[in-house]
């Protein structure tokens, strides 16, 4: 049986006849498999499936099927017994490029297609041993894919259950509550220290004016959006999953973020409308199923080629006009502004830390004119909200880069930087209780919430650590690591995942 096969693969590759279906299959095919392999959390849905399956695979098997039908490579020029050949290798690379790159490098496309061209007209009476050679890659790749494809098929939300009866908690006090997200805000007492070292009073005064109790030293449990807003949600600690080095994103965690998860459902047991008020389609951009009763982006202005930052909402706007919508029941609202963000990802696009540290002060301003604005629509439109700022994680300020980050880090302001992040409450007028000693990190603010609402402080005997953590790539043995401890002190403890 093996010899035969290899007998027909030997007498294909040798041979110049042309398959149009074995051609189009081996010129998308490994693409197809590779572009999965590198971006699996960006791409699990079966609406994505389905897309990238035709642009891949089934339009290039037809663009050759055309062509054996019109038998176009036989009626123009010269050249046109170079076109399969050439065809084949451009499409060919020129969806490795979009695998690789995404849409914006025009330069390293144009560059790799001309190339492509060239080798399909010199190899043009090879180009069954290269349909081999392509078969070969997707051949090798589609293993890779079987631990993706394993832990999406079999992911268990097990570690997301509770210790105890929260889910069933029957609030007691409705008031609207708005959870409002400005990206990557420090808390101030980091901004006035280690290299920060900003002048936050002017903030701070007006927070303080308008009612908001702010809670020092507060920070994040995680160091990403995802991975921070995935443990928050839930509100128990995920340790990023049991990752895998190749990893780039927790596994699912757009789907738990925007989608069913213990603190929209508590919401949604107590007669909250939910709405879901994002600036950017980061948090969509793999299409998972919207749990929220309302959200201001719709799929249908979200590409299949998008990265989650192609176009941007006026979140004020947007707010203002639910507000004047749901003028009946209770309210949660879920406000993600991307600002003031961090420092650069990646080491070729930084300019040093002094000027990434420049760069995100600026964005720091700025951002406190948004939240400003904000605050003063929602006070006039709204007699007495819940006004939660919770910031995701900390601005990465003393590296030169984010990814820089992931090496092990022992300066404790380096790592306070990781984490550190703002929250501050606007508690309705008849709140005397602040909960100042529970709220100490992002994956207990709903539990703490849900306990005011009510009225039931049995729901804090089941609070998570208060411990950060952070998965380390270089400089030891990867794996994560507990960061900082409950009292706040940097550490480097590796955590046994299960």
């Amino acid at each position: 049986m093996l010899k035969k096969l290899r007998n027909s693969i030997i007498d294909f590759a040798s041979s110049q006849k042309y398959y149009p279906i074995i051609t189009g299959l081996a010129t998308g095919l490994y693409p197809l498999l590779y572009f999965y392999n590198a971006n699996f959390s960006l791409l699990n849905s079966w609406s994505q499936f389905l897309f990238f399956s035709f642009l891949y695979v089934i339009a290039p098997i037809l663009v050759f099927l055309i062509i054996d039908i019109t038998k176009i490579r036989h009626k123009i020029t010269s050249l046109s017994k170079y076109l399969v050949s050439i065809l084949g290798l451009v499409i060919f690379s020129f969806l490795i490029v979009f695998s690789t790159y995404g849409i914006g490098e025009k330069k390293i496309a144009l560059m790799v297609v001309l190339g492509a061209f060239a080798l399909g007209i010199i190899l043009f009476k090879h180009y069954n041993k290269i349909i081999v050679f392509q078969l070969i890659l997707a051949l090798m790749t589609a293993p890779k894919l079987i631990p993706d494809l394993s832990k999406q098929l079999f992911y268990s939300h097990d570690w997301m259950k509770q210790h105890d009866a929260i889910e069933k908690a029957v609030f007691k006090k409705k008031p609207n509550i708005y959870l409002i997200q400005p990206d990557g805000y420090v808390n101030f007492s980091e901004l006035k220290r280690g290299f920060y070292n900003f002048d936050s009073s002017e903030f701070e005064d007006f927070l303080n004016s308008s009612g908001f109790v702010n809670y020092p030293n507060f920070r994040s449990n995680y160091y990403s959006t995802l991975s921070s807003n995935t443990s928050m949600f839930a509100m128990k600690h995920h340790f990023y999953n049991d990752p895998k080095p190749n990893e780039g994103e927790l596994f699912n965690s757009r789907e738990i973020i925007v989608g069913r998860n213990p603190a929209i459902s508590i919401f949604k047991n107590n007669s909250y409308k939910t709405n879901l008020i994002l600036e950017h389609a980061y948090l969509l951009v793999n299409r998972p199923k919207i749990y929220y009763d309302y959200c201001n982006i719709d799929y249908k202005d979200v590409s299949f080629f998008a990265r989650g930052f192609e176009f941007k909402r006026d979140v004020i706007k947007d707010l203002e006009a639910q507000i004047e919508k749901n003028t009946k029941g209770s309210n949660f609202y879920f406000i993600e502004k991307i600002s003031p963000g961090h420092i650069t990802s990646y080491g070729n696009k930084s300019d040093g830390v002094e000027i990434e540290r420049a760069n995100y002060l600026k964005r720091l301003e700025e951002a406190n004119i948004f939240l400003k604005d904000i605050i003063t629509l929602i006070t006039e439109k709204d007699d007495n909200p819940l006004i939660i700022l919770a910031s995701d994680h900390g601005g990465y300020v003393g590296f030169n880069y984010t990814v820089e980050s992931r090496s092990k880090v022992t300066d404790p302001n380096l790592i306070k930087s990781i984490f550190s992040s703002n929250l501050s409450i606007k508690w309705p007028q008849d709140n005397n209780d602040y909960f100042e000693e529970e709220l100490k990190t992002n994956v207990n603010l709903f539990r703490v919430l849900f306990s005011y609402l009510s009225d039931d402080k049995i729901f804090l005997d089941q609070i998570e650590e208060d411990k950060s953590f952070m998965q380390i790539y270089d400089g030891a043995p990867f794996g994560v690591y507990e960061y900082i401890n409950e009292d706040g002190d940097a550490t480097f403890n590796r955590v046994e995942v299960h």
